[in-house]
């Protein structure tokens, strides 16, 4: 059974990502645009064809996603869905982008499937049978100094977590080989997995943004540091590493 469960979130995240790479440089109709953030219907659209997918197959799961769905923990086996991780990137033409899928059993994420359309990139994972990108076999990268490590961080607009965030970057810009700010969380969780960043760190993240990318890192041999924000539900404090460097938190 697991076999279809990955296949089955394959095929659901090919879609939507087809979806969004034909969309991509075209008009798009916004359902919420905020100071800090974009809603677009092709977000709802994605989930929509994402949940029907999985649901058709699955019927006795439920959906947990960015869009909506089932309450979380509805259902044994439930799917966490951010059908568009990076939807200001991909409302702005940048082509960093991904749908990010997982599966979790009574709240332990059993399967993940982070697709990159514009790469032609599946991330994947199994619990207990490692993770791997368009089939090859991950493993996090062997950087254990930070003068050598590449960093990702990201932080929502709030003024207390640009307040929180402000000097852990500096320090990293200071002190780490190089610090990028990505716009896909989930993305980034996938290249701590595949070697290609050796740090990522999120003062506020939901969920359905990391619940594929944790399974990924700790898959490909990496570290998973993850804090429930308190008041918040499903929002965590993350630092996710190569677990050969030293990381730096707030």
């Amino acid at each position: 059974m697991s076999d279809l469960f990955l296949s089955r979130a394959i095929e659901a995240a090919r879609a939507a990502g087809q979806k969004q790479r034909a969309a991509l440089g075209s008009e798009m109709a916004v359902d919420d645009l905020s100071d800090h953030d974009v809603k677009l219907r092709l977000d709802r659209e994605c989930q929509e064809l994402i949940t029907e997918m999985l649901l058709t197959t699955f019927p006795d799961h439920t959906v947990f996603g960015e869009e909506g769905g089932s309450a979380y923990g509805a259902s044994e086996y439930q799917w966490i869905v951010d059908p568009i991780d990076g939807t200001v990137n991909f409302f702005h033409n940048f082509p960093h982008f991904c749908a990010a899928i997982a599966l979790q059993k009574a709240g332990e994420t059993i399967a993940a499937v982070t697709y990159d359309p514009n790469r032609e990139e599946f991330f994947t994972a199994e619990k207990g049978k490692g993770a791997f990108v368009n089939g090859r076999r991950l493993a996090t990268s062997k950087c254990t100094s930070i003068r050598e490590a590449m960093v990702s961080t990201g932080f929502s607009k709030g003024k207390e977590i640009v307040d929180q965030s402000i000097e852990l970057v500096t320090w990293y810009g200071l002190n780490a080989q190089k610090l990028r700010m990505n716009g896909s969380a989930a993305l980034d969780l996938a290249y701590v997995a595949a070697g290609r960043l050796d740090i990522y760190l999120e003062r506020t993240i939901r969920l359905w943004d990391v619940a594929g990318g944790v399974l990924l890192v700790e898959e490909a041999g990496g570290k998973i540091e993850l804090e429930p924000v308190a008041g918040k539900e499903q929002t965590y404090v993350l630092a996710a590493s190569n677990g050969k460097v030293d990381v730096r938190r707030w």
